[in-house]
């Protein structure tokens, strides 16, 4: 009770709200999180942050003596470099010394590091003794190859101080020979420097502007206050999209988080918009793992343009692949969609592909849309089909760790996405008409496979009943949580027990196999994703907060990650797309049915009163609420359709209820 008072007078107080001792992050009431550096506080992080035609991955942090650690990797996707392949992009790293020196007094200055602050750009506050405190603004622009670092300089001493900002430039050229559009140019440059005097409690304001260029095109004017109040446009447009509330304020502001990471990967090539994971790797290209099957299905749920179209694109691209021998569609495509990678051959990506293309279609409500879409998705089941071995299971040569880890030739994975691209296919086809020997043949195929995932990898593993990832399979692996996401809930007990049991679940989440230290977070969200499906809310609910926690407010934040030790944890953007999904297919157990139809499953647990998803914007273009509400033995459901109640039921906590618009 007295820590439940002391929490609720630092609401009233407007002071931000501390979790737990152990979090270097707190959250704070403007929507942002912070950490506040104290003496012997050494730590660095690394952050990415993405615009239209560039990324950001920004190191920063605490020295032993409490000065600042910075360094910015700025990647440039479109300045494209020979060979063209998959990792074809420009990047160029500017370290502690690319700032302007700033004298105060004729002196060189100091710095402390106070706090830092996340909310879609990072915000660094720094001290020189008593004199003046720093700001440092940090963000890429919207819409150009540019990142801004705003600097605001206040005087907190009690007497006028004379600064001086160096005029500072670095720049560097690649070699033509080299590059894709000839010679680059990267450059780091001051912006407003000179002589200030500033009185006390005043203030001056200089940048630092870092950009990459054809060295043919005219140098880019930036207007650092412009870009500044696009970006925070952006995040504000970004935080107003589809909305999660609960009673855990970190996982309302880690989904919030979520969208930002998701949403703001998309890069504009000279064939389309396009999402991309980003991690200093991969850009201007897609895959079908983390487009088609992580992030696509989200985005149509999210009424962001951008988003929309940047999957649109997807589809485009992977339909181009079509022939008609069926051969795969390759798992990426790259280089701004004129090239292709190939290198773990079919890896089930057919099914991945349908898996999201007929969800996306489904959830987006366009019709136009979707029959463009359904040719592709056609293509993709049939492709499987012809995949289908002797024990009625999906063959593949590998799944989407590309080897990394033993996949047989058939996997749990594959044939689990492709069960659940076939009910959704039954779906899509009803709404465009499709004839009833296609839908009927859909339904026939979806019931055959899912007796066969059940004859052929269900499995008696390390002591669980649960699944073999593969034939020949001893140990568990994170990927037995899969049937769990597509509604098969016949070995849930199992499943659940050994996917939280010390051989797999750590601090970090899932294992990828039984034995092994190699963690991936979208193996994580996926479990998390299923046990709540399945029913497990109360398990869930525990490991989604302390991963919530860790993620948002921890050592390494504020998004989720690709993969440890591969990568060092890189804020790969389709992880936040799946961490989005936990909420909406998880908790609410969201499922398209037709371009006016959904099911919901609540999950609502039982130290919850309500929770609630506000602003979908889907199923052709209508604003949607769905709120939860507890109702002694069972759970209140209102729909809300464009701000009007469309449908309130009780019904059983975890019990499915079809939803017609």
């Amino acid at each position: 009770m007295r820590q439940f008072i002391l929490l609720i007078f630092l609401l009233q107080a407007g002071l931000q709200i501390c979790f737990s001792a152990e979090n270097r992050w707190s959250l704070k009431q403007d929507g942002g999180i912070e950490w506040n550096v104290v003496s012997g506080d050494v730590h660095s992080d690394h952050i990415e942050m993405s615009g239209k035609f560039i990324s950001l991955i920004q190191t920063y942090g605490v020295d032993s003596d409490n000065r600042l650690i910075t360094s910015k990797q700025l990647i440039f996707p479109m300045l494209r470099t020979i060979p063209n392949d998959t990792h074809a992009h420009t990047a160029y790293t500017f370290g502690t010394d690319v700032q302007p020196q700033i004298k105060i007094n004729n002196r060189r200055i100091t710095e402390n590091v106070k706090t830092f602050y996340l909310r879609g750009l990072l915000v660094t506050v720094t001290e020189a003794g008593n004199l003046a405190r720093i700001t440092r603004t940090l963000f890429p622009s919207v819409d150009k190859a540019s990142a801004i670092e705003k600097f605001t300089l206040t005087n907190i001493s009690d007497k006028e101080i004379t600064v001086e900002i160096e005029d500072f430039e670095k720049k560097s050229w690649s070699q033509p020979e080299k590059s894709v559009y000839g010679r680059y140019e990267i450059s780091a440059k001051s912006q407003g420097s000179g002589i200030y005097t500033v009185k006390p409690e005043g203030e001056i304001i200089f940048s630092m502007i870092y950009s990459g260029r054809k060295q043919e095109e005219s140098v880019p004017e930036i207007n650092p206050e412009a870009e500044l109040l696009a970006r925070v446009s952006l995040i504000d447009q970004l935080f107003d999209k589809i909305q999660f509330h609960c009673p855990n304020e970190v996982m309302s502001r880690m989904f919030d988080f979520a969208k930002v990471r998701a949403m703001e990967s998309i890069y504009q090539t000279k064939n389309g918009l396009v999402h991309s994971p980003g991690g200093a790797s991969y850009y201007s290209a897609i895959w079908a793992n983390d487009q088609a099957e992580y992030a696509n299905p989200f985005f149509a749920y999210s009424g962001y343009e951008t988003a929309i179209e940047s999957a649109m694109t997807s589809w485009r691209w992977f339909a181009g692949y079509m022939n008609p021998d069926y051969r795969p569609i390759p798992s990426s495509i790259i280089a701004e969609g004129t090239g292709y990678w190939n290198g773990a051959r079919d890896r089930g990506d057919q099914a991945m592909i349908a898996y999201g293309a007929t969800r996306f279609a489904l959830a987006l409500g366009d019709k136009q849309k979707a029959k463009e879409i359904f040719p592709l998705i056609e293509w993709c089941i049939e492709y499987s089909k012809r995949k289908i071995n002797a024990n009625g299971v999906v063959a593949s040569d590998s799944d989407e760790l590309e080897g990394r880890f033993p996949a047989g030739d058939a996997n749990l994975c594959t044939s689990s996405l492709l069960y659940d691209a076939l009910i959704s296919a039954v779906y899509l086809s009803r709404e465009l008409g499709k004839p009833q020997s296609q839908i009927k043949a859909y339904e026939q195929m979806a019931k055959e496979l899912r007796t066969n995932i059940e004859r052929f990898f269900g499995a008696n593993v390390e002591g669980f009943e649960t699944y073999r990832y593969y034939e020949g399979n001893d140990v568990l692996r994170a990927w037995i949580c899969i049937p769990l996401t597509v509604g098969i809930f016949e070995r849930t007990e199992g499943t659940v027990a050994a996917l939280f049991s010390p051989r797999l679940w750590t601090d970090d989440g899932l294992l990828t196999a039984a034995g092994d230290k190699t963690f991936w977070d979208r193996s994580t969200l996926y479990g998390l994703r299923g046990v709540f499906m399945a029913g497990e809310r109360e398990k869930a609910l525990s490991f989604f907060k302390k991963y919530s926690t860790r993620r948002l407010l921890g050592d390494h934040v504020p998004y989720a990650v690709e993969a440890y030790p591969e990568g060092n944890q890189r804020h790969l953007s389709a992880e936040s797309a799946l961490y989005c999904r936990v909420v909406t297919e998880g908790l609410f157990g969201l499922r398209p049915t037709g371009f006016a139809s959904f099911e919901i499953t609540p999950q609502l647990p039982d130290e919850w009163n309500e929770m609630e998803l506000k602003n979908i914007i889907a199923f052709g273009g209508k604003s949607i609420d769905i709120r939860i509400i507890r109702a002694k033995e069972k759970v209140n459901v209102l729909i809300f359709t464009d701000g009007k109640l469309i449908k309130s039921t009780a019904i059983k906590n975890g019990a499915t209820l079809s939803v017609k618009m």
